[in-house]
């Protein structure tokens, strides 16, 4: 696993603190166009995601690893299918605990 170059763990709350850093999440796909995709983060909060998907069809949920460029936005860099269910209460409390006091354990 390369360490160089982390990427913070956030949900829709957490992205305005990471304007132009490094950010990975995943969201439930409400709309997908060429050359963006409109999700909605595990602690429901709409997020565009600039980018070109991969050519796959993208499933329910996809995690997104990218800079994040606006208080709503990512700039995708890597886009990874999780399936049709996905534990978004879970990874939203580990959002929590990522940039919280357990912050050291992430990045």
């Amino acid at each position: 696993m390369d360490t160089s170059n982390p990427a913070i763990l956030v949900n829709g709350n957490l992205l305005p603190m990471h304007v132009r850093k490094r950010v990975r999440t995943v969201i439930q796909v409400l709309n997908s166009e060429r050359d963006s995709v409109i999700g909605k983060s595990t602690d429901d909060q709409q997020l565009v995601i600039k980018g070109s998907p991969p050519s796959t069809p993208l499933t329910n949920f996809v995690e997104v690893i990218g800079i994040a460029d606006s208080d709503k936005s990512i700039q995708a860099e890597i886009w990874t299918n999780f399936g049709d269910n996905f534990d978004a209460s879970s990874f939203n409390q580990l959002c929590q605990l990522a940039n919280a006091e357990y912050q050291h354990l992430f990045l």
